[in-house]
């Protein structure tokens, strides 16, 4: 399986577990990687046959703009499970982070696989 990626997408979010991040927004950095057989879009050369990662990347900032986590492993689990769902891909790895999070650190996340289910 070959893997069409996003790295380091930055959004503004409300996220967190403290009643003030609550009422802010903060950055974090989405990376995506979708499991998809790019040798249909290899042969043809035509963006039909892509895994299109500019609608991924505008998936994920529409559910971020409308939404208050509190934690970053909501967020993962529910950008995961959407993709799966509107992108149609087998395969995802989902690392979020949240910069600063922690007195000293550059960044804290989580890094999340999900596979879809076929029903």
């Amino acid at each position: 399986m070959d893997i069409v990626y996003i790295r380091d997408l930055r959004i503004d979010a409300v996220i967190g577990i403290y009643e003030w991040e609550q009422r802010i927004q903060q950055q974090i950095s989405v990376n995506i990687e979708m499991g998809w057989d790019n040798r249909p879009a290899a042969g043809s050369d035509d963006i039909k046959d892509t895994l299109n990662y500019k609608e991924a990347a505008n998936i994920v900032k529409a559910l971020v703009a409308k939404s208050e986590f509190k934690l970053v492993e909501a967020l993962a689990e529910h950008i995961a499970e959407l993709l799966l769902e509107k992108m149609n891909i087998p395969w995802i790895r989902v690392t979020l982070g949240k910069p600063m999070a922690v007195t000293n650190s550059q960044e804290v996340g989580v890094s999340i696989e999900r596979t879809r289910e076929i029903k």
